[in-house]
């Protein structure tokens, strides 16, 4: 089996590429005599963040995330903070991040079980210790018309033998172009680990 690699496809006939394929996965697609394709913008497989390490601030946030984005993926690696509020993860716009209209809930199994809900972010951790989370969360457009995206997440904490699991839905005012991870409390601050997104259209 062969692999076909190139950056420009061209018609014989063509005086220009017909198609480019840039380093971030998009393609663009230029108007060939006939065709109903103009100026056609195609994306396609998964881009990564950089990764922030968390050792630092009451909040981490990725900006710029492009809007034809229809997957955000967030991963944690060893995260943990100096306190015991609650984690969320708040979705955001141009106008900024949103901290209502959240519907969902967390819960943990492991020695002892419970569960909580939220409105003011997607919950994924929660308790009364500090713990140090890894896995990741997945966000997903599910009405391109009305903005509303759902996520769902599992993560573990490997100080104590607990698993979280979390389910959320939010309606945003606009495009996605930011997910912010903070604690309920808004206060406590992260001070070890790693923390990365991964997004595709």
């Amino acid at each position: 089996m062969s692999t076909l690699s190139t950056t420009n496809l061209k018609n014989p006939s063509s005086g220009s590429n017909n198609i480019v394929l840039a380093a971030d996965g998009s393609a663009t697609i230029t108007t060939l005599t006939g065709t109903t394709i103009t100026g056609t913008s195609v994306r396609g497989g998964i881009t990564s963040g950089t990764a922030v390490a968390s050792t630092s601030g009451t909040s981490i946030d990725f900006t710029s995330i492009p809007s034809y984005v229809k997957r955000v993926t967030v991963m944690f690696g060893g995260v943990s903070t100096n306190g015991a509020s609650n984690w969320q993860v708040r979705l955001g716009t141009s106008a900024g991040v949103v901290s209502t209209g959240y519907l969902g809930a967390a819960s943990y199994v492991g020695p002892d079980n419970a569960g909580a809900n939220s409105t003011t972010g997607f919950l994924f951790m929660i308790g009364s210790n500090t713990q140090t989370m890894h896995g990741s969360i997945s966000f997903n457009l599910l009405n391109s018309s009305t903005n509303s995206w759902t996520g769902q997440g599992i993560l573990g904490d490997s100080s104590q033998a607990y698993a979280f699991f979390a389910g959320a839905s939010v309606t945003l005012p606009g495009t996605l172009d930011r997910v912010r991870i903070t604690t309920v409390n808004g206060t406590d601050t992260f001070d070890a680990g790693s923390i990365n997104i991964l997004y595709e259209g």
